[in-house]
C-alpha cells in the first residue's frame, strides 16, 4: 500500500511545498497554494513501456535530418497560418479558450480534414455518439479518424500503442487521469503529469499531439503556469459567443510567429474560414457619418484595414470619460493631449469613446493617424471621405512618423477599392506614386492634418 503524501501546489506557477505559504517564493503571489494528496506509484510500467521502444541516443547535429519531419497540413489555411506553415511533427500544441467558443468544433473538422494520415480523437467530456452528431452537422467524413471515449492515461496510451496514430487531439486536458497521483481529474498535479506523459510520446515518436484546455475567468488557461512552458505552442481562441466571427491568435510559438492571427466565422454547419478579413472589419454603410476613419494595419504578415470609430461628447456628468474598445487606453489618452497641446483642441472638458469594429484588438502603432482623424470629425462633426485611408504614427512633439512596411498596407488599401491613402511624409521619400493606382498623401506635423481633413 502506498504511502499517502500530502503536497501544497502553487496555482499560478505550479511551485510545490510540503506546507502552506501564504506567498509563493516562485512566482510571488498570494494566497496561490491549495492542498492536495498524491500518492506516486513507481511500479506502473506505463512510461516505461512508452520508453523502452525509443531508446535515444546522443547524436551530431550535423548528422540530424530535418527533411524526414516536414510539416503537416491541417488542412484549414488559417491554422496553418497561426501554426506557422503547418503542424511540425513532435509538436505539443495547446488551445484555450471560454467554453462554447468552438475549440472542439475546430478540432474536429482539422481530424476530419487530414486525409493521409490515421488521427485519434480522445475525448473526455463527451460521448462518441455526440461526437458523430457533430460530424453530421459539419458534414464532414473521413475513413482515418478515430474517437475514443476515455480519460484514463494508462488505458490512453495502450490503445495508441495499437492503433499508432499520426496525431492526436485530447479534448481536454482538465479530464485526463494518470494511475501515478491519487487525486482527482483538474488538479494542479494531474495537469502537469498528464501533460508530461503527453509531451514525452509527442518527442520520442514525433507526433504531434493537441491538447485542448479549459480557462478560468480570468481567462487564463487552467491549471499551473508550467503547462504553457511545457507545450511548444499556446494557440488563443477567441470571440463573443453573441457574434459569428472568432479569431484564433498565437500566444507562444517555437515554430512560427506570435503576431499571426486566423478568422473564422461561426455557422451552423461548422467554421467557416475568413480570407479576406478587411471586408468584415469594414462596416457596410451607404452613408458618410463623422467619426469614422479608415486604418491600415499589419497582423504577423497579414495586411488588415480596420475600422476605427470615435465619440466626442461634451461630459454631462463632471469628469470626463475616456474609454476605448480594441484600443490602449494610456495610448488614447496621450494622442488626445497631443492634439490639445499641438493644435488647441480642448477635449480635457469632454468624454472620449473609441471602438476598434470587428471586435479585434490592435497594438500597431500605424493607427494613430486614423485615431487623431476619427477623433476630430466627431469633435468637429465633419465626416471623413469614405475612400480615404490612414497609415502612420503620430510622436509626442506632432509629427507623423513613418512605419515600416508601407508597401503591402498601400497595396491592400489598393485591393479594395480606396482612392488615397495618408502616409509620413517620410515613408513617400522612398516610394514611386507612378507604381499604385491609388493617390498617395504626404503628411509631416499634424496641423497638416488638420488642412487636409477641414481645409
Amino acid at each position: 500500500m502506498p504511502k499517502v503524501q500530502t503536497v501544497f501546489f502553487c496555482q499560478n506557477c505550479g511551485a510545490q511545498s510540503t506546507k502552506w505559504i501564504g506567498r509563493c517564493p516562485s512566482c510571488n503571489e498570494w494566497n496561490t497554494y491549495v492542498e492536495e494528496i498524491i500518492t506516486k506509484d513507481s511500479s506502473s510500467s506505463s512510461k516505461k513501456r512508452l520508453l523502452s521502444k525509443n531508446q535515444t541516443k546522443p547524436r551530431l547535429i550535423g548528422d540530424i535530418n530535418i527533411d524526414e519531419h516536414k510539416r503537416l497540413d491541417s488542412g484549414s489555411n488559417e491554422l496553418n497560418r497561426v501554426l506557422g506553415g503547418g503542424i511540425v511533427p513532435g509538436s505539443l500544441i495547446l488551445i484555450g479558450g471560454e467554453p462554447g467558443i468552438g475549440k472542439s468544433t475546430l478540432m474536429l473538422q482539422v481530424a476530419l480534414s487530414i486525409k493521409d494520415i490515421v488521427v485519434l480523437y480522445i475525448t473526455g467530456e463527451e460521448s462518441e455518439q455526440q461526437i458523430k452528431m457533430r460530424s453530421e452537422r459539419i458534414n464532414a467524413h473521413s475513413k482515418n479518424c478515430y474517437i475514443l471515449n476515455e480519460t484514463n492515461t494508462q488505458n490512453i496510451f495502450q490503445h495508441i500503442e495499437d492503433l499508432n496514430p499520426g496525431m492526436v487531439i485530447i479534448d481536454s486536458v482538465q479530464t485526463l487521469q494518470t494511475e501515478l497521483i491519487e487525486s482527482s481529474a483538474g488538479s494542479i498535479s494531474q495537469i502537469r503529469e498528464c501533460a508530461s506523459e503527453f509531451q514525452k510520446y509527442s518527442k520520442l515518436t514525433s507526433t504531434p499531439v493537441f491538447l485542448i484546455g479549459h480557462i478560468t475567468k480570468d481567462g487564463n488557461i487552467a491549471g499551473p503556469k508550467i503547462l504553457e512552458h511545457m507545450v511548444d505552442t499556446v494557440l488563443q481562441f477567441e470571440g463573443d459567443r453573441n457574434n459569428m466571427y472568432r479569431i484564433l491568435r498565437s500566444v507562444k510559438n517555437r515554430f512560427g510567429s506570435t503576431s499571426e492571427l486566423g478568422i473564422f466565422e461561426m455557422q451552423s454547419s461548422g467554421l467557416r474560414e475568413v480570407s479576406n478579413p478587411s471586408e468584415i472589419l469594414l462596416s457596410q454603410r451607404d452613408e458618410n457619418h463623422s467619426g469614422i476613419a479608415v486604418s491600415s494595419t499589419i497582423e504577423g504578415l497579414r495586411p488588415l484595414l480596420i475600422e476605427v470609430q470615435s465619440l466626442v461628447s461634451s461630459a454631462a456628468y463632471g469628469n470626463p470619460q475616456r474609454s476605448s474598445t480594441g484600443f490602449d487606453t494610456r495610448r488614447l489618452n496621450m494622442l488626445l493631449a497631443v492634439l490639445e497641446k499641438r493644435c488647441g483642441f480642448r477635449l480635457g472638458a469632454k468624454d472620449v469613446f473609441l471602438n476598434i469594429a470587428g471586435g479585434i484588438r490592435v497594438d500597431d502603432p500605424a493607427i494613430d493617424l486614423a485615431v487623431m482623424a476619427s477623433v476630430l470629425s466627431s469633435n468637429e462633426d465633419i465626416a471623413v471621405a469614405m475612400k480615404s485611408c490612414f497609415a502612420a504614427e503620430v510622436g509626442l512633439s506632432g509629427e507623423i512618423r513613418s512605419i515600416n512596411r508601407i508597401e503591402q498596407r498601400i497595396s491592400e488599401a489598393e485591393k479594395l477599392g480606396f482612392d488615397e491613402i495618408v502616409i509620413s511624409k517620410y515613408n513617400a521619400a522612398n516610394l514611386n506614386p507612378e507604381n499604385y493606382k491609388i493617390k498617395i498623401v504626404a503628411l509631416q506635423k499634424i496641423e497638416d492634418l488638420l488642412k487636409y481633413l477641414f481645409g
